[in-house]
């Protein structure tokens, strides 16, 4: 079954697009209705925009509030945009809490205020528990949605009160939260516990002690690291008095893991995970224009160095030709050095402790592989212009290159973390700025020394 699904959610979505382009748009509408809201969002974020305006107009209310929770944020902002105010409130009708708490804080400060008081005591108090936090925190990642036993009560009152509960309880609930009469957090009841042991013990005798609360201020990359170690389905999120808050699910952690994976890979091109693929040409461009800019800044003083060896380079025409190599080597090894720091400091792996060992070991790995390549190079630039002294010229600038690729792709993220620039964002092109202004000084710097 799980192989045959991907296929038939492909399908589905294929026809959805026939019956779009042949302007049935009846027929469209149920089919779209019958997909599940996140295959409603893909949909939506794979449309370019008029006919995303098309979609948007057929989706039911009862899902357009969870559809908007799974867009990309830059989507959502455009959808909402084209809602007005009844629209707006019949979406947020229904929400989780916590995706409650997402959506509201984009929406219109009047629609936010309208939405607050139409919500009943309880349901208000537990939203505004939530609002305070950020949104990539264990806080702003929670649902305060929990079921709580006491430590003294039976097994046979917990089954009971399950059963009283029957449709009202949370989604994905494995574990129940135990507290004491206070609310502050005490461990946990798996369900497999509740229903395998005998109904006359109590809560206390039976219940774990192995899953801690999560400080409700961890940022979510913390939070994604406790459940992937622990193998969580659920956990509870505590204050700092240690009182039980909330909790978090495994389906928030994946859309973490999801965003996070996004964000490195988009983040080398200086682009945001958020990025919409079919926003206006004019916002793409304005976006784009800035790193392009910078790129332009960092090329040119790479080529300031190079000017500055105009007289060497028009002796030796081989420098021309070479010189390239020697840039592009420290560039790619800069590159994995870099790629691995900053998924050493994503996944929290990085410490005082242990960055000085992570740069010896990245210098040793710059270094031999400087020396195996150097002498590849060497050789192949010796016979090439048929001239020795040109094959150890570029062999040594290249040992010098990877070296300092090696360090500055170990230090950089890390030096740019501590500073509160991200390392994902602006590493790669800093990166490229030393590699390339390395690699042309000291590949010309030794040819204007020792070839002129």
């Amino acid at each position: 079954m799980s192989e045959q699904a991907p296929v038939q959610t492909s399908t589905r979505l294929d026809r959805l697009h026939t019956a779009l382009e042949s302007g049935t748009l009846q027929q469209a509408r149920r089919m779209l209705n019958a997909l599940h809201p996140g295959e409603i969002a893909h949909l939506l974020e794979s449309l370019p925009l008029a006919q995303r305006d098309i979609v948007w107009g057929l989706v039911s209310e009862e899902n357009d509030g969870e559809v908007l929770i799974l867009v990309a944020d830059e989507v959502r902002a455009d959808l909402i945009s084209r809602m007005d105010r009844e629209e707006l409130l019949a979406a947020t009708e229904g929400l989780d809490t916590d995706d409650l708490a997402d959506l509201i804080q984009e929406l219109p400060q009047a629609i936010t205020q309208e939405i607050l008081d139409s919500l009943d005591h309880q349901r208000r108090e537990r939203l505004e528990a939530v609002l305070p936090y950020a949104e990539d925190t264990a806080g702003g990642l929670m649902n305060p949605d929990t079921i709580t036993v006491r430590p003294e009560v039976t097994l046979d009152v917990v089954m009971r009160y399950l059963r009283h509960l029957k449709e009202k309880i949370p989604p994905q609930t494995d574990i129940l939260m135990v507290v004491n009469r206070d609310g502050k957090y005490l461990g946990v009841l798996p369900l497999t516990v509740l229903v395998t042991h005998a109904l006359d013990e109590t809560v206390a005798e039976v219940m774990s002690l192995d899953v801690r609360g999560i400080p409700a201020g961890w940022d979510d990359g913390k939070v994604a690291n406790r459940f992937e170690q622990h193998d969580l389905i659920s956990a509870p999120v505590v204050d700092e008095d240690g009182r039980l808050i909330g909790r978090i699910t495994i389906d928030d952690v994946v859309d973490v893991i999801r965003e996070e994976g996004e964000h490195q890979f988009m983040g080398h091109a200086g682009l945001s995970e958020d990025e919409d693929m079919f926003a206006p040409v004019l916002i793409s461009t304005r976006r784009r224009a800035l790193w392009l800019g910078i790129n332009l800044l960092t090329a040119l003083l790479a080529s300031w160095v190079i000017g500055n060896f105009e007289a060497t380079i028009e002796k030796v025409v081989a420098l021309a030709v070479l010189m390239p190599i020697v840039a592009s080597m420290g560039g790619i090894a800069g590159s994995q050095t870099l790629t691995l720091t900053i998924r050493g400091i994503a996944l929290g792996q990085l410490s005082s402790k242990n960055t000085r060992w992570l740069i010896l070991k990245e210098l040793a790995v710059g270094s031999l592989n400087s020396l195996i390549w150097a002498a590849v190079v060497a050789v192949i630039a010796g016979f090439w212009f048929q001239d020795v002294n040109i094959g150890l010229l570029i062999a040594t600038a290249m040992c010098i290159n990877l070296i300092v690729a090696s360090l500055v792709g170990t230090v950089l993220p890390m030096a740019l973390e501590k500073i509160g620039i991200d390392p994902a964002l602006a590493g790669s092109v800093l990166l490229t700025t030393v590699t390339d202004i390395v690699g042309f000084l000291s590949f010309l710097g030794l040819a204007t020394l020792f070839l002129i």
